[in-house]
């Protein structure tokens, strides 16, 4: 099991910095865009990047849970119990938070006769982003948890 148990450590590891490394960037994307143009492009990059984040998001938790199958004393670990709890706190903002404040700018997005940024895009945005810096402390937690195991 040990074989086996290294591999998921190292599949663990990677995914997190393919996958959840660039969500650390997204929101520096659709920050910096100002035009319309811009804005429809950051949102494009922000929406194929999402993808990998995705995927590396789903492949860490995978890969936590069969560690934890494999060595089940991690569930009785203070570091392994609270990282994977806000893990699920961060992954659960996604569908209700995230997915909330993105739809308002989507329809903005999508209407190709605004050639103005509207004075809705700000509020909006700012939502959004206050809670993807929200799921990016949590990672940052989770990370710092899993480099330190302090408890």
């Amino acid at each position: 099991m040990q074989s086996l148990y290294s591999w998921l450590v190292i599949i663990h590891i990677f995914s997190a910095i393919v996958g959840i490394g660039p969500g650390f960037i997204l929101t520096t994307i659709v920050r910096s865009a100002k035009t319309m143009p811009e804005i429809r492009h950051a949102f494009a990059l922000k929406k194929t990047i999402h993808i990998f984040v995705m995927i590396g998001g789903i492949l860490v938790l995978v890969t936590g849970l069969l560690m934890g199958a494999i060595r089940p004393i991690l569930f009785q670990q203070g570091w392994y119990v609270m990282s994977m709890l806000l893990y699920f706190v961060a992954l659960s903002l996604g569908p209700t938070f995230l997915k909330k404040y993105s739809v308002p700018i989507k329809k903005i997005l999508a209407d190709k006769e605004i050639e103005q940024v509207p004075a809705s895009y700000y509020p909006n945005l700012h939502r959004l982003l206050r809670i993807e810096y929200l799921e990016n402390g949590l990672l940052l937690i989770v990370i710092f948890l899993m480099i330190t195991k302090p408890f």
